[in-house]
């Protein structure tokens, strides 16, 4: 890969700016992609957007900046992308264009000095020239100032594509339906890629990269929104009273195990409720996979406090309630004398010492 050092006016990069929102963002007289389909959506907020143009307004660095040369199938010089720097060129395109104002004052209210001072700030750029897979990995591998890329930003770069490219209408958009069609069902920031990363994790049960990397030229997304949609009218049919823990269940995970399988609504809600006003129940949201697995790992049952161990403990003069051997306390372990799932409480009363090894095979039995 070839790197080479270039200093750049502002002025030129803003020469010809325009964002045409879905379809991207150019400037430097049309030879610069300022937003290629791997990159991220703008997510700088008003404050880091009014620290870079202060930056420039005070002859600040604003740090390095990275293109790349894009060529056409013979070779042919087409235009730059912009690899890294992304948000920071994006402020200052946005400030010149009279998009925002800092301080109450917009670019065209500035003197004339004061906007070339702008104009003629100079950013230093290292423009790399290499095969598309080396300038994606060099993409991953760049150390980003200000807002670092999360892992889905940097496999949307590592795997672009057609696939990606649609799949970010659906997930990562400002007016991506993803959000709207889940609800309450999920949360997360569509920007920063949240929704784009669960779905996927979801339909390749967790292999997303091996995933990318065999859709990655798909012609578009569509099978994976329709899978999206599959899973969140499943999720809302089984459990439609809105709670706030909803939003922290794996429902794809769920639904690739259990879409298949009949439930009644009204059994599944009243189950719910009941767990939902159980004070051992500590973790809510594991109700939900619970009502279907009745695995009770998902529920972290509330352990026994040191309090009632201790207690317990000496009631039992350190005599295990199973096997009538004597332990010390750190080699016994509390447990439930009524199991929890036949109605057994986490109290003094219910409260028994074994030792690990009866408390093990009892757990297994």
């Amino acid at each position: 890969m070839e790197i080479e050092l270039q200093l750049v006016k502002l002025k030129d990069i803003f020469e010809g700016y325009i964002d045409t929102g879905v379809e991207g963002v150019e400037g430097y007289n049309g030879l610069l992609d300022i937003r290629p389909p791997y990159q991220r959506e703008f997510i700088y907020d008003s404050k880091q957007q009014e620290a870079v143009i202060d930056s420039v307004i005070k002859g600040f660095p604003l740090g390095i900046f990275y293109w790349s040369k894009v060529h056409d199938e013979n070779g042919t010089f087409l235009r730059y992308e912009v690899l890294d720097g992304q948000q920071r060129t994006l402020s200052l395109m946005k400030y010149m264009n009279g998009d925002f104002s800092v301080n109450y004052r917009n670019f065209h209210n500035l003197t004339t000095d004061e906007q070339e001072v702008i104009k003629e700030y100079e950013i230093l750029v290292y423009v790399c020239d290499g095969t598309e897979s080396e300038k994606l990995k060099w993409f991953s591998r760049i150390n980003i100032a200000g807002e670092v890329l999360r892992k889905q930003e940097l496999l949307n770069a590592v795997y672009a594509g057609s696939f990606v490219s649609d799949a970010r209408k659906y997930f990562s958009k400002p007016s991506a339906p993803a959000k709207d069609k889940a609800g309450a069902y999920m949360s997360g920031q569509l920007l920063r890629q949240d929704y784009l990363e669960q779905v996927l994790k979801w339909i390749s049960e967790g292999e997303v990269e091996e995933y990318l990397a065999e859709h990655q030229h798909d012609p578009d997304a569509s099978h994976l929104w329709n899978y999206f949609n599959y899973v969140m009218t499943w999720a809302q049919t089984l459990f439609p009273v809105d709670r706030n823990e909803l939003k922290s269940v794996e429902w794809g995970y769920l639904y690739n195990e259990f879409k298949d399988e009949r439930y009644s609504v009204s059994e599944l809600e009243e189950e719910v409720k009941s767990l939902m006003l159980d004070d051992d129940v500590t973790k809510k949201s594991g109700i939900y996979p619970y009502v279907l697995t009745h695995d009770e790992r998902y529920l972290n049952i509330r352990s026994f406090s040191p309090q009632m161990k201790r207690e317990t403990y000496e009631r039992q003069n350190g005599i295990c309630a199973n096997c009538g051997e004597h332990f010390a306390f750190s080699k016994m372990e509390a447990d439930h004398i009524t199991p929890w799932s036949q109605g057994g409480k986490t109290n003094a009363e219910n409260c028994q010492m074994l030792c690990r090894d009866c408390n093990r095979r009892k757990s297994a039995s």
